[in-house]
């Protein structure tokens, strides 16, 4: 098993580059089997979740060809089998979205229930409600789900909440419908607006994504494309809030600064100076920071996956700070990992009471979700003495080159695996 071990107490100082969207690039590759033609995609990730993905698409008989680390060539011409095993669901939960885009060319899908981090209840039931109201059959049988259509018709469809991945799903499908559909209550994040305008460059006819109300006029056939999928907010924010936690000074290069607002907004709150250029976002902390209330909501609301990085920022802020967690009931796992470190949290419900510390201890905690695990080392970075991360396959999952990144702007971290190279880390760091 492999860890981080970590040497806290320099600041972050420097720039660092964000590379493209996990969650935008993951629906983006399930749509670019609805074609016959060849697609291009570049801006990928190099993640786990990408890499997984990729090889469930080959799987069913797409041709996959990975030009390099962060571009591939996909052709789902060859595409045979409808059936998406579970071992690639159990990885990722993203592979569900192989659903709405096989459903939508093929009028045929079956995929497993999806897994994923344990954050918390992801009910699919709105994806299911899309797929039926389109004019599908579907039915859950054995731990997998089985939709089926002689064609699909376009519908006015209301969510009954808001879901990011109902909303990719559905738009996928509806893209090769018959006639009009109409979805609001739809999600706004980036990422949506992304793949709708992949799937136009395709030849969809989707407009309105990025608002409460998508329209879509269904296609025949789409056709070759060649895209860049957007930078990813997420690992942006991550690298902005621990600037802010290690009293630092970071930019941020190759981000589209709307997506940050929220971010940018809270970091501003607490005391941090943040500049924004045209693709960039300087953050500097000069320490002396405050607390603030955070409660998480879909775009443009604050991010749940931000949640843990503010968190562990906020257990170094003077006085007591709120955070509401509206999306994910499991998502404060982390708290208990940051209170070994010598945090002062306190959980109720949906919503953990952080009163501020002056500083955070190194001690062994354990990465409970991806971006738990991400906040777990910006605690690491900022505390006194030695921290050591566990589990950091999660984290492996969403970060591309995570260490050496964090080494660029100064961090004292190393992957490690035996308890060998952890002494050896020790003594060459005391």
């Amino acid at each position: 098993m492999e860890q981080y071990i970590i040497k806290g107490g320099n600041p972050l100082v420097g720039e660092v580059e964000i590379g493209g969207a996990k969650n935008a690039a993951l629906a983006i590759l399930a749509a670019a089997i609805m074609t016959d033609e060849t697609v291009l995609i570049d801006n990928l990730p190099d993640v786990n979740d990408i890499n997984v993905l990729l090889d469930a698409i080959a799987g069913i008989g797409a041709s996959v060809h990975r030009i390099d680390r962060h571009t591939v060539r996909i052709n789902g011409k060859g595409i045979t089998n409808f059936d998406i095993e579970y071992e690639y669901i159990k990885k990722i939960r993203a592979s569900y979205y192989l659903l709405g885009a096989l459903l939508g060319k093929y009028k045929k899908a079956v995929v497993a229930l999806p897994g994923g981090c344990n954050i918390g209840s992801r009910p699919i039931d709105q994806h299911l409600k899309g797929f039926r109201a389109l004019g599908a059959d579907v039915e859950i049988e054995h731990g997998k789900i089985i939709a089926e259509a002689e064609k699909l018709v376009g519908k006015h469809i209301y969510f009954d909440v808001v879901s990011v991945g109902a909303t990719i799903n559905v738009m996928m499908a509806a893209a090769m419908a018959d006639g009009l559909t109409i979805m609001e209550n739809v999600a706004k994040e980036p990422h949506v607006v992304d793949v709708a305008n992949f799937l136009n460059s395709m030849g969809a006819n989707i407009r309105g994504a990025g608002t409460d109300v998508i329209k879509i006029r269904g296609v025949r056939s789409l056709h070759r494309a060649e895209y860049s999928v957007i930078p990813d907010q997420i690992e942006a924010g991550t690298f902005m809030f621990a600037a802010a936690a290690t009293k630092g000074d970071v930019t941020v290069c190759n981000v589209i600064p709307k997506h940050l607002e929220a971010t940018i907004a809270k970091l501003l709150e607490i005391g941090c100076e943040v500049e924004e250029f045209d693709d960039a976002v300087r953050v500097v902390s000069k320490g002396g920071l405050t607390s603030t209330h955070v409660k998480t909501l879909p775009y443009p609301g604050f991010p749940t996956d931000m949640q843990p990085q503010i968190g562990v920022t906020l257990a170094l802020c003077k006085g007591t700070s709120m955070i509401t967690e509206s999306i994910f009931e499991n998502r404060f796992k982390y708290l208990d990992e940051l209170a070994r470190m010598g945090a002062c949290v306190k959980v109720e419900g949906n919503s953990a009471s952080i009163e501020g510390v002056e500083k955070l201890s190194g001690a062994r905690v354990s990465a409970p979700d991806l971006r738990a695990g991400a906040a777990l080392c910006i605690a690491g970075l900022a505390a006194d003495g030695i921290t050591i991360v566990d589990d950091i396959v999660y984290i492996q999952r969403g970060y591309e080159r995570f260490e050496e990144k964090l080494r660029s702007l100064g961090a004292v971290i190393e992957r490690v695996s035996t308890e060998r190279e952890i002494r050896r880390f020790t003594l060459k760091v005391s």
